[in-house]
C-alpha cells in the first residue's frame, strides 16, 4: 500500500432519492460500500470511510464527521485532518463503475505534476470524483465549510487558487485510449461516472453490468 496516499469513501449522505441507505444497496452480489472501497484497494490505496453511520464500521475504519448534516465538503475536510499521508484520493460511494486504474493515474498525475487538486474530465465535463487532493489544501477548505460554501468542486476550485494553481484535468478518454485507465469489461469512459442515486439508475447500471458479461 501507499505510504504518500491514502483512501476516503464518502458515505456521509442520508440517500434519500435512493429511499434507504445506498452504502448497502446491493450490486452484483456485494454492497455498494465495498465496491467502492475495493476500487481504492485495487488503486493500492489503504481505504476508510468519511461519514457518520455505525453500520458501516464493520467494512472499514470510520472518519467521523464531526458536524453531519453539511455534506460531503465537512467529509473531506475531516477525512485529510486525520490523514497524514501527503495525498488523499476520495471516491463517492455511488459510482460501482470507476475503474481502480484511473484512482491510480490520478493519483500518478498529482505525484508528477504536484498539484494541489487533481480530477478527470469525461465529455469535456469535469467530475467533481474521484479527486486527489493534496492535505496543504485543507485550510482553505476550511475557510469555504465555515463560510457556509459547501460546493465541493467550487471549493477545490478556490483552495487550488490559494495554492496559485488550477485545478488539474485529465481527459477520462485520452486515458483509455492510451491503455492507462480501462474497465477489464471494456465499458466506455461515458459509463464510468454514473451515479447511482435513485433505485432506478440502480437498474441501469445492473443492465449495463448483465450486457458486459453477456459480451
Amino acid at each position: 500500500m501507499s505510504e504518500d496516499a491514502a483512501g476516503f469513501v464518502l458515505a456521509g449522505g442520508e440517500s434519500r432519492r435512493m429511499g434507504r441507505d445506498k452504502a448497502l444497496v446491493e450490486l452484483a452480489g456485494c454492497p455498494l460500500i465495498e465496491h467502492a472501497l475495493g476500487i481504492l484497494h485495487e488503486a493500492g490505496l489503504t481505504a476508510s470511510i468519511a461519514g457518520s453511520r455505525a453500520r458501516l464500521e464493520k467494512f472499514a475504519p470510520m472518519i467521523e464527521d464531526p458536524e453531519p448534516g453539511l455534506g460531503p465538503l465537512a467529509g473531506i475536510c475531516a477525512a485529510l485532518a486525520s490523514a497524514a499521508a501527503r495525498y488523499s484520493v476520495f471516491l463517492s460511494i455511488d459510482a460501482p463503475l470507476i475503474p481502480s486504474s484511473l484512482v491510480a493515474h490520478l493519483l500518478h498525475h498529482a505525484r508528477v505534476t504536484g498539484q494541489a487538486v487533481t480530477l478527470a474530465s469525461v465529455s469535456g465535463f469535469a467530475q467533481t470524483f474521484p479527486a486527489v487532493l493534496d492535505r496543504a489544501i485543507l485550510p482553505a477548505l476550511l475557510i469555504e465549510l465555515a463560510a457556509g460554501r459547501r460546493g465541493c468542486y467550487a471549493a477545490f476550485e478556490t483552495a487550488a487558487a490559494a495554492a496559485g494553481q488550477i485545478v488539474s484535468i485529465v481527459a477520462a478518454e485520452l486515458l483509455a485510449q492510451c491503455g492507462q485507465a480501462e474497465r477489464k469489461d471494456a465499458l466506455p469512459p461515458a459509463r464510468w461516472f454514473l451515479n447511482v442515486n435513485t433505485p432506478g439508475d440502480l437498474e441501469q447500471v445492473r443492465r449495463i453490468l448483465a450486457r458486459c458479461r453477456a459480451m
